[in-house]
C-alpha cells in the first residue's frame, strides 16, 4: 500500500439483518444437537434476522440426516414488553382464516366456542396462520386416534366428534372467536385492512401480575435490601439539568447493536416540559428521536382538531406523545401510539414522516404483499403528496388519553378559527392502559 493511502474501513453488520438481496448469503450458526425423534445426533442452524415492524428474533431450524426430522421454531431476542397483550379476533372469511400470526412459547389460545384452549408455553413460537394453528391441532390431536381406538374406545369416539368441529372451523360454516393472551406481549397478527384500523380485532394490553412477571424471569429487587443514598438539597439544580445533555448506552432499535442516546429536557411554550431523546447508531447509521412528557399524566384526556389548508398551517408546532393516536378522516388513515412514538416536529414534518415510513416500509411492498394492499398503499402515498403540496385539505386529529399532545395556535389570544380542542374524561378502559386503575397514591 502507498505510503499516506488510507486503509479502507471495514464495514460492521449489524447483528440481526434484513433478508435482502443485497445480503444472499447471511450468516447462520451451525450446531450439532440431539434428535428427540431417533435419539442421534442432527444439526441446528440459528439465524438472526428481523421481522419488519415486529422485533429481533431468532429463527431455528433442525434436521436429521439419521432419521429425517425436521423442526422449525422462533424465539424473541429483545426485551420483554412492559404489558401484556390480549388479542380478540372475529373469524369471518377466508381472509380472516389467512392472517399470518406471529406467536411466541408464552401465547395461550382460546377458541370459546368449542372450550378449547392452547396452553402457554405447551407449544413452541412459530410463523403460521390461523389455519395453521387449527391444521396443527388437528394433526396433534388425531396422532394417537389408532392406538386410542383400541384401548379407550369411548374416548377416541369423543375425540373423532370433537375433530370434526374442529374442521367445520375451517370451512367456516359459522364464524367464529377466537382469543390470543401472551403475557410477554409478543404476539402479533396481521391487519389486512393496511392502512386503516384492524376492525375485526379487539386489542388489550394488560399489566402482568407478580407471578406472571416471575414465569419471564422479572424480578424486582427488594427494597429493603437497597440502600439509596440521600439527595442533598441543591445537588442537581433544576436548571443544570435543562442546559445539559445527558448520554446513556443503549441498543440500536435497528440493528441491536451498542450505542448511545442523547437526552435533554426542554419547554414548549404555553405547553409544558419535554425530554428529547436522539440515538444514532454508528454500526447501521439509524438514527432516532423521540419525545416523552416530563410531566405527569393529565386529569382528563385531550381530543385536538385542525384543519391543515395551506401552508401557513404545515408550520404549526405539533407534539405527538408516546400515547397518542392519530387520525386523517379524508384519506382514512389511522396510526397507533407506537407507530411513530413521541415526536416534536411540525404538521409538516409528521405528515412527512408518516409518508416516509408507508414509502420504505417492505411489510406493504414486499413479494408477499397481496395487490389491493399495494394499491391501497400507493393512492395513500399519492393523497399525502397532494396534501404536502398544498393541494388537498385535511383534518388532523390527535386523541391523547394521556392529555400530553400539543398543537400550536396561530393566534396570539386564544384559539384560531381552524384549531379546536375538547378535554373528556377517560374511560377505564383508556386508564387500564395508562396503568391508572390500579395505582394507589393514598394510605399505602
Amino acid at each position: 500500500m502507498a505510503e499516506g493511502q488510507k486503509q479502507p474501513e471495514e464495514t460492521t453488520k449489524p447483528i440481526f439483518r434484513n433478508l435482502t438481496a443485497d445480503d444472499p448469503e447471511p450468516e447462520t450458526t451451525l450446531i450439532e444437537s440431539l434428535c428427540m425423534n431417533c435419539g442421534k445426533n442432527g444439526t441446528t442452524r440459528l439465524l438472526l434476522t428481523k421481522i419488519p415492524h415486529y422485533k429481533d428474533v431468532v429463527v431455528m431450524s433442525f434436521d436429521c440426516e439419521h432419521c429425517g426430522y425436521q423442526n422449525n421454531e422462533i424465539q424473541n431476542s429483545g426485551k420483554i414488553a412492559d404489558k401484556g397483550i390480549r388479542i380478540t379476533l372475529q373469524v369471518k372469511t377466508p381472509r380472516d382464516l389467512n392472517r399470518q400470526v406471529i406467536k411466541s412459547d408464552y401465547t395461550r389460545v382460546q377458541i370459546p366456542s368449542l372450550d378449547f384452549e392452547i396452553p402457554s408455553r405447551s407449544q413452541k413460537g412459530e410463523i403460521t396462520t390461523i389455519e395453521g394453528i387449527i391444521e396443527r391441532a388437528i394433526n396433534g390431536l388425531e396422532q394417537d386416534q389408532p392406538e386410542r381406538r383400541e384401548k379407550y374406545p369411548s374416548s377416541a369416539a369423543q375425540i373423532d366428534q370433537f375433530l370434526e368441529k374442529m374442521r367445520k372451523l375451517k370451512s367456516l360454516d359459522e364464524p367464529f372467536t377466537i382469543i390470543f393472551e401472551d403475557i410477554s406481549g409478543e404476539f402479533h397478527i396481521e391487519n389486512p385492512s393496511i392502512p386503516l384500523k384492524d376492525e375485526g380485532c379487539i386489542v388489550t394490553r394488560f399489566k402482568r401480575t407478580t407471578e406472571q412477571d416471575h414465569i419471564l424471569g422479572i424480578y424486582t429487587e427488594n427494597s429493603n435490601d437497597v440502600l439509596l443514598k440521600p439527595i442533598e438539597e441543591g445537588e442537581f439544580p433544576l436548571e443544570e439539568i435543562e442546559s445539559e445533555v445527558l448520554s446513556f448506552q443503549t441498543n440500536c432499535p435497528e440493528c441491536n447493536c451498542p450505542c448511545e442516546t442523547n437526552m435533554k429536557m426542554t419547554n414548549i411554550p404555553y405547553f409544558k416540559e419535554v425530554v428529547i431523546m436522539a440515538t444514532v447508531c454508528e454500526s447501521c447509521g439509524h438514527k432516532t428521536n423521540e419525545v416523552k412528557s416530563g410531566g405527569g399524566i393529565e386529569p382528563e384526556g385531550v381530543k385536538i382538531e385542525v384543519t391543515v389548508v395551506g401552508k401557513e398551517d404545515f408550520s404549526r408546532d405539533l407534539l405527538k406523545s408516546e400515547t397518542c393516536h392519530m387520525q386523517v378522516p379524508e384519506l382514512e388513515l389511522e396510526v397507533g401510539p407506537a407507530t411513530l412514538g413521541g415526536r416534536f416536529t411540525t404538521i409538516e414534518g409528521i405528515l412527512m414522516a408518516i409518508k416516509d415510513q408507508l414509502s420504505t416500509s417492505t411489510a406493504f411492498t414486499g413479494d408477499s404483499t397481496l395487490p389491493e394492499t399495494v394499491n391501497k398503499m400507493d393512492t395513500l402515498i399519492s393523497n399525502l403528496n397532494k396534501v404536502l403540496e398544498g393541494n388537498l385539505k385535511i383534518t388532523l386529529i390527535l386523541d391523547d388519553p394521556a392529555g400530553n399532545s400539543y398543537i400550536q395556535s396561530l393566534s396570539d389570544d386564544g384559539l384560531d378559527s381552524g384549531l379546536k380542542i375538547t378535554k373528556y374524561k377517560r374511560t377505564f378502559e383508556q386508564n387500564e392502559e395508562l396503568g391508572l386503575n390500579d395505582m394507589k397514591v393514598e394510605n399505602y
